[in-house]
């Protein structure tokens, strides 16, 4: 029996059907065709969208959960990675550093992270060693490792330093000083080598290290082995810093393929004093000894700025004679460039010196000790030109078949290789004779800057790091240590002698002058060299460098400005006159008696003690401000004051016609030089009274 109901089967079978067929047990019309194929449209749709929703949802939730996993993957302590680069947080959780990769990003699917170790194996360019190790040494401070090697040709690497608002101290001593660091304008990263900056102004100076140090209590310090370039932007506020074998002094070492790898170490500390403090007793070698105590407590007397290249053997014993009569001592007396017939000899031109040895006899019984000008060149009509040719004792050019010439500022001839032994042997050998045939006390060792070697060369063992050479010319200089003078440095904290800034001009502001010589000793003390000599009293008096003043005659500097410059002098570990102060008047003589005479009494004593920790502890003797106040903002902005060890402030006065200043005293309990008490720092001092025969200076009292 049929049913008139359709079936449940039937009702929703699917059939093929052809115009006017009876479908399900009834008769389809067109309209109601189109009625049914309307209404389930909407139902296909939301069941589609539903499953794409689902399978979105999935889909999210599982790149959340890889992103989750790669975001923790590429955290290593207080350390953000991502593919441009990296910040690190303090423990508060503040970004003080920031370095961006601008040669290559990071292919973040090929890192992996294996207890302190990140790793990535390629990056934009192809394949590379990339890592960050994370080392905590100590409870208060945390390091990272950070090493980029392109495992393929590529050109360079680079990564910037983000300035972060913080302020910056270390790298090299410059032509143009400021204290802390001053980015200015735009410049491609150059080979970071030790140069002559008093004749070439923009160069990297004749002491530098590779490290810098921020006021956000971070410092960095770049490997040795990196072929390092620096540069800088103002527009970005960052130091770029770059490795490269391309155009560039670097060599990659023997053997090697020249492949570029930037790799440096990052410590974040609690404050920029305890962080400069482990840096130093981590990274830099330390003197093994403290040079001569007189050359502290007594001025060394150059003929230099006085005489130039025309001092003779009258000269000399007239210099002398007029530095006892006008009563003032003396650690040594230093005959300085010109007491040879030609350079690259080593005894004294007859004409001008025609009894050498009656010379150094009288001025032994006067109690005068000789220090002699050296240097590393030989000029070509020299007589031993030909003697170190034929031995072999030049830097040659790249076929290493002929010695290279070069061009210095007393002419043109060979540079001595000082990787070679024997031309060390030769060298030293020279000295010695020198040192035993007139009993002379030590050498004052000129130039040895990276800038004097030819563009292309080759030395008897390769040198991968120009500045290399500074660190061997360097080594010259340890048998006469105890009173000897380098005007270099470059890794060379050990050796142990006096670390001479570059010459300055007579002049009063930041280029070379008066006010560079506070942020030019912060700064290599910052980088290690605590033994400073400040350079001559005055300046070199050179012409057309000298600020005259109206009082300006036979060419001497102005007369303020070298009374300023002494007493600046006096505060500084070692003081060195040339121009005396008799070239002067009466006045100027008693204000210097009286400040050499505050050297040796106040300061010496101090520095000398400060000196003595040196050797443990790498700390500096001259120190900024915010080495007691690292919680205060302007203790970090100021560079016309400065401290002896941690409780002797000095404020001198480094601007013409004034006889005043602003002073700014850090917290604590200070008493000045007057002998009146300040006890609520901080305080700004504003327009100080100092006279012109005065120095501000305040003792901590405890």
């Amino acid at each position: 029996m049929h049913s008139s109901m359709p079936s449940v089967f039937s009702m929703y079978e699917i059939v093929p059907v052809g115009s006017g067929e009876i479908v399900g047990g009834s008769r389809s019309s067109p309209g109601r065709k189109r009625k049914l194929a309307y209404e389930g449209r909407p139902l296909m749709m939301a069941g589609m969208l539903g499953c794409a929703l689902v399978l979105a949802a999935v889909v999210a939730w599982c790149y959340y959960s890889a992103s989750l996993q790669k975001a923790q993957l590429l955290k290593t302590e207080l350390l953000d990675l991502n593919k441009d680069g990296f910040i690190i947080r303090n423990k508060a959780g503040t970004v003080v550093f920031t370095m961006t990769f601008r040669s290559g990003t990071l292919d973040l699917n090929s890192c992996s992270k294996d207890e302190s170790i990140l790793s990535c194996t390629h990056s934009s360019s192809g394949k590379l060693n990339f890592f960050i190790q994370t080392v905590q040494p100590k409870d208060t401070v945390m390091c990272y490792r950070v090493r980029w090697e392109e495992l393929q040709y590529t050109r360079l690497v680079e990564h910037a330093m983000a300035y972060n608002d913080s302020h910056w101290y270390g790298g090299a001593e410059t032509a143009t000083q400021y204290w802390p660091i001053r980015i200015k304008g735009e410049e491609d990263p150059l080979p970071f080598i030790t140069s002559d900056v008093y004749s070439n102004r923009n160069a990297f100076g004749g002491i530098l290290e590779r490290y810098w140090l921020s006021s956000n209590a971070t410092a960095i310090k770049i490997n040795d082995s990196v072929p390092f370039h620096l540069g800088w932007s103002e527009n970005d506020s960052t130091l770029r810093f770059e490795a490269r074998y391309q155009d560039s002094p670097f060599k990659p070492p023997e053997g090697q393929q020249a492949f570029p790898e930037l790799s440096y170490r990052v410590c974040v500390g609690s404050d920029v004093t305890s962080i400069h403090k482990y840096m130093v007793r981590r990274y830099f070698p330390k003197p093994i000894k403290v040079p001569s105590p007189e050359v502290f407590k007594h001025p060394v007397w150059s003929t230099w700025a006085l005489h130039k290249t025309s001092v003779t053997q009258e000269k000399l014993l007239s210099f002398a004679s007029d530095i006892t009569r006008h009563g003032f001592t003396c650690s040594h007396l230093e005959l300085d460039d010109r007491y040879t017939a030609d350079y690259g000899e080593f005894d004294f031109d007859p004409q001008k010196f025609p009894n050498a040895t009656g010379m150094f006899e009288k001025l032994r019984e006067d109690k005068f000790q000789v220090s002699l000008w050296t240097h590393p060149f030989i000029n070509y009509d020299s007589i031993n030109f030909g003697v170190a040719v034929e031995k072999g004792l030049f830097v040659r050019e790249p076929s290493g078949e002929l010695p290279a010439l070069v061009r210095w500022w007393n002419g043109i001839g060979g540079i001595l290789d000082f990787t070679n032994p024997e031309t060390r042997d030769w060298y030293s050998s020279h000295l010695r004779m020198l040192k035993t045939q007139y009993n002379v006390t030590s050498f004052k060792f000129d130039a040895g800057e990276t800038s004097y070697l030819p563009h292309q060369f080759s030395t008897l063992v390769p040198l991968s790091d120009p500045s290399t050479f500074t660190r061997r010319y360097t080594e010259m200089a340890i048998p006469f240590s105890e009173r000897a003078e380098l005007r270099v440095g470059y890794q060379s904290q050990n050796i142990s002698c006096f670390s001479r800034i570059i010459d300055r001009d007579s002049v009063w502001g930041y280029e070379l002058g008066l006010k560079s010589i506070i942020p030019t000793v912060l700064t290599i003390s910052i980088l290690g060299y605590q033994f400073v000599l400040p350079d001559m009293i005055g300046g070199n008096a050179y012409p057309n460098r000298t600020t005259g003043g109206l009082n300006g005659k036979d060419g001497l500097p102005d007369r303020e400005l070298y009374i300023r410059w002494l007493e600046l002098s006096a505060f500084m570990p070692a003081m060195q006159f040339s121009i005396p102060p008799w070239a002067y008047d009466n006045k100027v003589v008693q204000i210097a008696q009286k400040f050499t005479e505050l050297h040796e009494t106040l300061v010496a004593p101090r520095v000398l003690e400060l000196a003595g920790e040196v050797l443990d502890t790498g700390d500096p003797i001259i120190r900024p401000l915010w080495w007691i106040a690292n919680d205060d903002e302007a203790a970090y902005k100021i560079d016309s004051q400065f401290l002896i060890g941690d409780d002797l402030m000095v404020a001198p006065v480094l601007e013409p016609g004034k006889q005043e200043r602003d002073i700014y005293l850090p917290a604590g309990r200070w008493k000045s030089y007057k002998g009146e008490h300040f006890d609520k720092g901080p305080i700004y001092l504003t327009d100080y009274p100092v006279d012109l025969d005065e120095v501000a200076f305040f003792t901590w009292v405890h």
